[in-house]
């Protein structure tokens, strides 16, 4: 699968001071050259949830860790078919996280993605590993847009483009803070996401929760699949 990736400013920066090294984790483990990145406290709800983390410019993942808010929120990612499983094959400049709470009671859980991200060049092309009727592809790109959260209501509207057929959304909310954010505040954030006419649109409204923690930086992530050329 694909991925074009359209990032609103403010996750830029988020970005930017997201790079910093990755503490315990082990992201960058085994790697000569590896820039860390870290995502932000995304909320895992028992329903799933998929975020997308990406390198910089000319680099592509090539190790990957998560820091969990609790033991029972299930993490693992999106890999790409072929042989062998390595940097530019199984993944490219972008991870997507997949993440859920699977234990008895949710209570503010998440997650804090990282990635190692190493240089392109030399990077593995993709090959097949199965041909039956149709070799995997590329039938599909995301396109991902992010929205900051501040005290109020916020809307953000996105579309496949031209040539692109709608599949399906998701949205994911992140907070950008040192530890993983208390249940409150996240509760303190609500979406709505509605869809029609292949354009999808999210209306996000942060409560009073949110405008006591001003120092805090939060998004919201919407992810679409778009079938390209079906």
């Amino acid at each position: 699968m694909r991925r074009t990736i359209v990032i609103a400013p403010f996750a830029a920066l988020a970005f930017a001071a997201a790079a910093a090294p990755a503490g315990a984790t082990n992201e960058c483990r085994g790697l000569q050259i590896c820039v860390p990145v870290a995502g932000p406290w995304v909320v895992a709800p028992a329903s799933g949830v998929e975020f997308q983390l990406s390198c910089p410019k000319r680099f592509v993942v090539g190790g990957l860790d998560a820091e969990l808010s609790d033991r029972a929120i299930d993490v693992n990612f999106a890999g790409g078919l072929g042989s062998p499983v390595n940097p530019g094959i199984t993944t490219s400049g972008a991870a997507v996280f997949l993440g859920r709470f699977v234990g008895r009671r949710v209570d503010g859980a998440s997650f804090r993605p990282h990635i190692g991200c190493i240089p392109a060049s030399g990077a593995g092309q993709r090959t097949p590993t199965a041909v039956q009727v149709f070799k995997p592809g590329a039938p599909a790109v995301r396109v991902v847009e992010e929205l900051a959260v501040s005290s109020g209501t916020r809307r953000l509207t996105a579309a496949c483009g031209r040539g692109r057929r709608f599949v399906r959304a998701t949205h994911a909310i992140g907070f950008y803070t040192f530890a993983p954010p208390p249940a409150a505040l996240i509760a303190s954030v609500h979406v709505q996401q509605t869809v029609r006419g292949g354009r999808v649109r999210l209306v996000v409204h942060a409560g009073t929760a949110f405008r006591g923690a001003p120092a805090v930086s939060a998004i919201v992530q919407i992810d679409l699949v778009c079938a390209v050329g079906t």
